[in-house]
């Protein structure tokens, strides 16, 4: 049975919603402030979480900022419910990572036409995702790049090491940011915040500061053209590669190949 749990300081409010749910079917948890909705997420684990915005204890950014910090309820839908809803609320909301808004007083038909569209989105991308790499193996290519140390590249943080380890093992598939926070079960929004504030950097960033490692590995092997080299770190685009390529070396791949071989060179000559 679907669990919605409702966060909704007035009892008269609350209990319209919560008879409403269990009579479409719904398992309705309660909650009367943000506080105890927090615990009750906790516990209970909801499949969408409905919650007014202002609220005595813990206000509905509260709640949502707090459930967005544990795994285990970040990828919840959460629709607030607001009698008021400015555009800086909204993108208050939203930066928080808010799937939608209700604007009270809503009808009993809108409210479940929102619950249905939320779940059925969750649905879908929690079926993509279960699919999306299962079958995707390692270029044989790559094995070269293997030789780099992700210690090298990636900072050590307890907090982001299930990042790093996700990054690490997909780089080479067209993953972004959504992805990483899908699979480390934190909303993009936060997730985004919480690198940032550990590293000074974003999640992209350290996606392409691995692909880049690697594009580094293999131009040094000299014998890969740049379009296969762009393909097998991650890059749908040889365009994309070179530009970004450029960004962090100001200079091209094959520029940057030829000196980086020179240099050697002259090493290899000055030793004999």
């Amino acid at each position: 049975m679907t669990k919605v749990l409702v966060i909704e300081d007035e009892a008269e409010i609350r209990d319209i919603f919560l008879d409403s749910l269990e009579t479409e079917g719904f398992e309705a948890i309660g909650a009367k402030n943000g506080l105890v909705g927090v615990q009750k997420a906790l516990e209970n684990l909801p499949d969408l979480v409905l919650c007014d915005i202002m609220m005595p204890e813990l206000d509905g950014y509260g709640v949502l900022s707090t459930i967005r910090q544990y795994p285990a309820t970040a990828m919840i839908p959460f629709i607030f419910m607001t009698a008021k809803a400015t555009k800086a609320e909204i993108r208050q909301g939203m930066d928080l990572g808010a799937d939608d808004y209700l604007t009270k007083p809503s009808t009993v038909e809108e409210l479940l036409r929102a619950i249905a569209t939320r779940l059925k989105k969750q649905a879908h991308v929690k079926a993509y995702y279960a699919t999306q790499f299962q079958q995707v193996s390692v270029p044989p290519l790559l094995e070269k790049a293997k030789s780099v140390n992700p210690h090298s590249i990636f900072p050590s943080d307890s907090n982001l090491s299930q990042v790093f380890e996700y990054i690490e093992a997909n780089y080479y598939l067209p993953i972004s940011l959504q992805d990483v926070a899908f699979a480390v079960g934190y909303c993009p929004a936060y997730l985004t915040d919480l690198v940032r504030r550990h590293t000074g950097k974003t999640v992209n960033h350290w996606i392409i500061e691995r692909r880049m490692a690697a594009a580094r590995t293999l131009l040094m092997e000299g014998n890969m053209c740049v379009n296969q080299i762009a393909e097998t770190v991650g890059y749908q685009h040889e365009g994309h590669f070179f530009r970004q390529f450029r960004q962090y070396y100001n200079t091209t791949p094959k520029a940057w190949r030829k000196a980086q071989l020179l240099n050697k060179s002259e090493v290899g000559s000055t030793v004999i």
